[in-house]
């Protein structure tokens, strides 16, 4: 198996199945699949992903797959009694990509293979169509052309809108026979301008051509960039599917389309798709025209219809999932093109997840599985609100749900130049193409004057979990002036309009928010993931809002409440700044007096809204010249305070700069030099916790000393804590239950974590600063070469992203296994931008955390992905809280 490279399918002799995904790529795959359950396929063959990545690393076949190439043509000529390259019945095909997971318009392929001066006229006397022939013909000229000659598209499309614009027509079916005849001579024309030869007539040269070109197109800067995005190993590689020909676009009895077994947006069980008839695939895709729903059929071709539903009913009930499925009806006659599972919005995914589950067809764990963990975040994006009234400008199709604001840009890349500056933009396009991704990714929306709900900028804009209006036809999009003109209107680029993609609707102008509400299958789906998963799930949280935040987005106590945020409050960084500048100890306590009842009341709001939860209090952790006076108003304000002079507080602000402050005196190191700040830090905590237990609430707090190094310092910060919270309960005469415990995100610490764990109660790993000390890193610097890079491939993820688990993963399992060796029951968790990203939570998994920690909006996320974890990996005990 390992060295077969081509996989038969249809016509008596289907060798693959739906399992060879990773061969077959999922397309050829599906397509075996069809063909085994007899489903009408045109037969065909498919070049394995493994001969894509063996022809990119030589540049050529392996041996004997152009031989078997020919040996499988052959095969097809009997099958349809047709010719390849023949003057009687000539025999076309298709060349498509197939790559093992889904990667729609990112790659090539060419339709109508085998044309060529000879064979049009046999295929005109075969058909008996002359416009269908030339049709045929100069999409083929087209295709291959942009594909394999690496010609521009535009090129070829000036020519026939300029024939269009001769004739007096708006569209292509508009244009004769003979126009088109006279179109692919033009064509041939521009092909031997271009290029400096002649259009290839020999079929054998250009089925070799086109195969090499979409191996080769895996490689293109549009499918790196999808990868890049997506997650997906650029070694993968693609498979080539080479396919007999059907033909939608030889009458008005034949047509094209592409439709979704349930609604891709919203999930609702019911046939959701679009025919364009006398038209072939790529029209459908491309948006070059608007189509028709597939309900079109019932009145033309009602028994089509009737086959299609009942196809599409099958294979859904055989994969078990919403089903996308692509068609050609020749003739009257249905035939099926590909299935797969079809991209949906997170909204639709949990809505079919859960319905699926309820008809019988899966269970519990598997519909966990089936709802990508990050996309959950679309479900957390605001809607339009209507209720303070909007102006509606125009009306397309509601291509991808959410709502949408920006400015207007006309090009992806001015989309991402704008966007890298921090503004919110609005991409506009006729329609967009796959060269568009980089700039739809960046973009808050996309709207479009063409194509339908399963055009480029639908299908990606649904990955992306972008709003996107599309088709909508009373845009007048002048890109080159930069212009849009609608019913009255003129919108110039920068103008802000707003997107609603619940509705299709185009507003004039910034529309206000609402957030969504969290209900019905998205509860059901998280209930059931939490009933599955091992890992706890916590929250970032600062504030009483952002505490209550936690609650509502299903967290289960706080992972990291940074104190150090509280301290920028404007009644109250005076006193901080006043702190930091005092020169004596006396001026320092006397500064920490005024901050105590803050801090106090901070904690109190917290625990209130938290209860028993348990409560990860972060001490002082920033270096303390980002709390000083930088302009010349708030140094006076500070002299003021501390009466002393303005030059005075200057000189004291030179005194407290460093060269390096993220490596400087932050963390547990200002308590070694200022412990007063401890003291104050760890009163206000328990004080509030003895107040909470005075009220009947037992406050759990977790108080965390920040960028330990070793068990020395550690000691020295814990024992300040211990002694100061023996302190507190004695005066108040109230015990409370609290833990002392530290961050680990220091690489010497990983390898100290057994010492310190003697008397440590928890660990908390912050992989933000323990990236940027393994790699040697800055977080704030590397922004301008990581880019370079994952282009480069020389990582496969920003590390701040997502956890390096080979580097950095292995400073945290040193950690915990040291940890573990001496206290068994540490309890361990992560906190930081990577507790919410899904692969970091399965790391967190598989090293057996205790809980991950995130922002109060990523806690769906993590929920989910602990619990598709745990699928995966199995359940282990965690530790008991004490």
């Amino acid at each position: 198996m390992a060295d077969k490279w081509i996989y038969a399918f249809g016509a008596g002799n289907t060798e693959g199945s739906a399992s060879m995904r990773e061969q077959l790529g999922g397309k050829g795959a599906n397509l075996a699949e069809m063909a085994s359950l007899e489903i009408p396929v045109p037969p065909g063959f498919t070049l394995t992903t493994g001969c894509c990545v063996d022809y990119l690393g030589s540049n050529e076949f392996p041996a004997g797959v152009w031989e078997g190439v020919l040996g499988q043509m052959e095969r097809l000529e009997k099958a349809m009694g047709a010719k390849f390259g023949g003057d009687e019945n000539p025999l076309l095909v298709s060349v498509r990509s197939g790559a093992r997971d889904s990667m729609p318009g990112m790659m090539d392929t060419v339709l109508n293979l085998g044309l060529n001066d000879a064979t049009v006229a046999a295929l005109e006397r075969k058909s008996g169509n002359r416009r269908f022939a030339f049709d045929s013909y100069r999409r083929f000229i087209n295709m291959f052309g942009n594909v394999v000659l690496e010609m521009e598209h535009h090129d070829f499309e000036s020519l026939i809108e300029a024939m269009k614009n001769n004739r007096g027509v708006s569209t292509d079916v508009e244009l004769s026979a003979d126009d088109l005849a006279e179109l692919t001579k033009q064509y041939d024309a521009l092909v031997k301008e271009k290029t400096g030869s002649a259009f290839p007539q020999d079929p054998a040269e250009q089925l070799r051509l086109a195969i090499e070109a979409v191996f080769k197109s895996w490689n293109n800067e549009r499918a790196v960039a999808y990868r890049r995005l997506y997650s997906i190993p650029h070694a993968w590689g693609t498979a080539v599917n080479v396919q007999c020909m059907v033909y939608g676009n030889m009458g008005e009895d034949c047509g094209t389309g592409v439709a979704f077994s349930r609604d891709p947006s919203t999930g609702e069980k019911s046939l959701y798709g679009e025919i364009l008839f006398n038209a072939q695939g790529e029209d459908v895709v491309a948006g070059i025209r608007t189509p028709e729903p597939i309900s079109a059929l019932k009145e033309r071709m009602p028994e089509c219809l009737a086959q299609f539903e009942e196809i599409s009913a099958r294979l859904e009930d055989h994969y078990k999932d919403m089903q996308d499925m692509e068609f050609t009806i020749q003739n009257g006659r249905l035939f099926m093109l590909q299935t797969r599972n079809g991209k949906r919005t997170a909204r639709a995914a949990v809505r079919i997840a859960v319905e699926l589950v309820a008809e019988g067809r899966i269970d519990k764990e598997t519909a966990v599985t089936r709802v990508d963990a990050d996309s959950l975040d679309q479900l957390l994006h605001p809607a339009i609100d209507m209720d303070g009234g909007v102006d509606v400008i125009a009306t397309g199709l509601a291509a991808s749900p959410g709502a949408a604001v920006g400015k207007v840009v006309f090009t992806a890349a001015d989309a991402v130049a704008q966007a890298g500056n921090g503004g919110d933009v609005i991409l506009v396009r006729r329609e967009t193409s796959p060269e568009d991704i980089m700039g739809m990714d960046v973009a808050q929306g996309i709207l479009t004057a063409r194509g339908g709900l399963t055009s480029h900028a639908a299908v990606v804009a649904r990955q992306m979990g972008k709003c996107c209006v599309a088709g909508c036809s009373a845009l007048n999009v002048q890109a080159d002036e930069k212009t849009i003109e609608t019913n009255g209107h003129l919108i110039k680029e920068g103008d802000w309009i707003s997107l609603n993609g619940n509705s299709g609707d185009v507003i004039l102008g910034q529309a206000n928010l609402k957030q969504p509400e969290m209900a019905g299958d998205f509860t059901t789906l998280m209930e059931w993931a939490d009933d599955i998963r091992t890992l706890g799930v916590r929250a970032n949280a600062d504030t009483v809002a952002d505490s209550e935040a936690a609650l509502k987005y299903g967290c289960e106590g706080i992972g990291l409440c940074r104190t150090e945020h509280m301290f920028f409050e404007e009644d109250r960084i005076d006193y901080v700044r006043a702190m930091i500048l005092a020169e004596t100890e006396a001026g320092r306590r006397e500064a920490l007096s005024h901050l105590l009842p803050f801090q106090r009341g901070d904690f109190i709001g917290i625990f209130e809204v938290m209860g028993d939860r348990p409560v990860t209090i972060r001490l002082l952790d920033p270096p303390l010249h980002e709390f000083l006076p930088k302009t010349l108003h708030d140094m006076e304000q500070v002299a003021t305070l501390l009466g002393i002079s303005v030059e005075g507080v200057k000189h004291a602000t030179e005194i407290h700069k460093e060269q390096n402050p993220m490596l400087g005196h932050r963390g547990c190191r200002l308590v070694v030099t200022y412990p007063e700040i401890c003291e104050m830090q760890a009163r206000a905590i328990i004080e509030a916790a003895c107040e909470m237990k005075k009220r009947g609430v037992s406050a759990f707090p977790e108080i965390m000393v920040p960028l330990t190094a070793g068990e020395a310092e550690w000691e020295f910060n814990r024992n300040l804590v211990a002694e100061t919270a023996k302190k507190v309960m004695v005066e108040q005469g109230v015990e409370i239950r609290y833990l002392v415990g530290t961050m680990i995100e220091i690489p010497r610490a990983c390898l100290r974590a057994g010492q310190i764990a003697e008397t440590a109660e928890f660990f908390s790993f912050g992989t933000n600063d323990l990236t940027q000390m393994t790699y040697g890193l800055s977080r704030d610097d590397a922004g301008q070469f990581l880019p370079e890079y994952l282009e480069k491939n020389l990582i496969a993820r920003d590390p701040f992203v997502a956890v390096d688990c080979e580097g950095v993963g292995e400073m945290v399992e040193i950690g915990i296994e040291r940890g573990r060796s001496v206290r068994p029951n540490i309890e361990v968790g992560i906190c930081g931008e990577h507790g919410g990203e899904p692969t970091s939570v399965e790391f967190c998994h598989l090293v057996k955390m205790d809980y991950v920690s995130c922002a109060p909006p990523r806690g769906p996320i993590a929920r989910l992905a602990a619990a598709q974890a745990t699928i995966a990996h199995g359940a282990y005990k965690t530790a008991e809280i004490h």
